[in-house]
Formats: structure tokens, C-alpha cells, sequence
């Protein structure tokens, strides 16, 4: 008989399980076309308010990028970015580069931007004295919570990168305390795998195991 888990410790089973999503979680830039079940993403952004935040500030803003001008402003973005990062690369690594699909911008049908709102008066200033990037990492904390909760439900996130900050906020008529921290495509993949898609494309190899100093 399977151990019941006690308070604080759960069973093998689920350790395993946890593993498993753990192993499956994917950076995802190709989506199928089907809309996502409202009902799961509202069970998956509740993983926001459980995330940990310093000082317990909750900096969090999430922003749905819904209409066909925010999309189309946020896609232009992405593409100048990129096209600047490529220039940054020469010889084969540049080919190997514009041969990448690096966003799936086109085709998610959930894109949500998440911010930080560096100016926030929750959580009195506890903790962000002397360490004021906390604020973001406790965002990033977050996105990470909500990602393995997509994940559990069968749906895929994209965590975009390649933007210009600045600019989007902009265009998406944002409060200037609040800084970017991610855009995320959300949606069904188009396939599944254990092996990371830059991995796979050759670009680098993922470490089995970090490297730990001792002092």
C-alpha cells in the first residue's frame, strides 16, 4: 500500500509525477490554432497569487494582449529586435540563428505581458533595501509557478525574449514604474518532446547537472 504523505511530505508517487513535469516542461513557439479552455488558464493564473514574493509585495501585473493592434505592434517589435540580434552573429552561427523559430507570436492564441511594478507600496520596501531586483525575480517566480501549472493542464507556454522593453510598453500604454519582465505565448503545442527546441536545432546542449562551488 502506497505511503499516505504527511504533513509538508508528499508521497513517491507524487514526487515522481512531479519529476515528470518538471522534465516535460517546454519552452513552446509552435501552437496548434484550438482556443485554450478558459476554465484551466483561470486555474493556472491562480498560481500568481500563490507565488513568493519579497516582502510579500505581490509585484506582479499582467497584462491580455487581445486586440489585432497590440498583437501586430507587439510581432513588429519582436521582428526588429531580431533582425538586430542577427546582426550580432557571423558565418555559420548567424545561418544557424535565421534558420531558429524563436517566438510563436503568430499563432498562440493566448499571449499575456507581465510586468513589474517597480513602484509599488505593497510590502512597505521589506527585503528591496539593498536588493531592489528582487522585486523582478519575485516576478519571475511567479511566471515560473504559473508555467508548470500550464504545463500540468496539457498547455504549452513561450517565454519571448527578443523585444525591445521599452517600446512595447509604449505601445501597450503602460504605467513607466512598471518594467517588462515577460511576454508569453500560451497554447496546445503542436508536439511534444523532452529535448529542449534549441537542443534539438543544434544550437547548445543543456547540462545534465550544474556546477557547484565550494567556498
Amino acid at each position: 500500500m502506497e505511503d499516505q504523505p504527511l504533513f509538508g511530505q508528499f508521497s513517491q508517487s507524487f514526487r515522481n509525477d512531479f519529476n515528470e513535469l518538471l522534465r516535460w516542461r517546454r519552452d513552446v513557439r509552435r501552437f496548434r490554432s484550438d482556443a485554450v479552455d478558459p476554465d484551466a488558464l483561470e486555474r493556472c493564473l491562480t498560481a500568481f497569487s500563490l507565488a513568493p514574493s519579497v516582502g510579500l509585495s505581490q509585484p506582479w501585473r499582467i497584462v491580455r494582449v487581445e486586440s489585432d493592434a497590440a498583437r501586430a505592434n507587439a510581432l513588429k517589435n519582436f521582428e526588429t529586435a531580431n533582425a538586430n540580434a542577427l546582426g550580432g552573429y557571423e558565418g555559420e552561427t548567424a545561418q544557424k540563428y535565421a534558420s531558429l523559430k524563436l517566438t510563436g507570436m503568430r499563432e498562440a492564441p493566448v499571449q499575456i505581458a507581465v510586468f513589474c511594478d517597480e513602484g509599488t507600496a505593497t510590502g512597505k520596501g521589506l527585503g528591496i533595501q539593498t536588493m531592489p531586483e528582487m522585486l523582478r525575480y519575485s516576478v519571475v517566480s511567479a511566471i515560473m509557478q504559473f508555467w508548470l501549472m500550464l504545463r500540468a493542464e496539457g498547455i504549452g507556454l513561450g517565454w519571448v525574449s527578443i523585444l525591445n522593453p521599452k517600446s512595447l510598453s509604449q505601445s501597450l500604454d503602460i504605467p513607466e514604474d512598471w518594467s517588462l519582465v515577460g511576454y508569453l505565448c500560451i497554447g496546445y503545442p503542436e508536439q511534444e518532446s523532452l529535448e529542449p527546441e534549441l537542443q534539438a536545432a543544434g544550437w547548445e546542449t543543456r547540462q545534465s547537472c550544474p556546477e557547484i562551488l565550494e567556498r
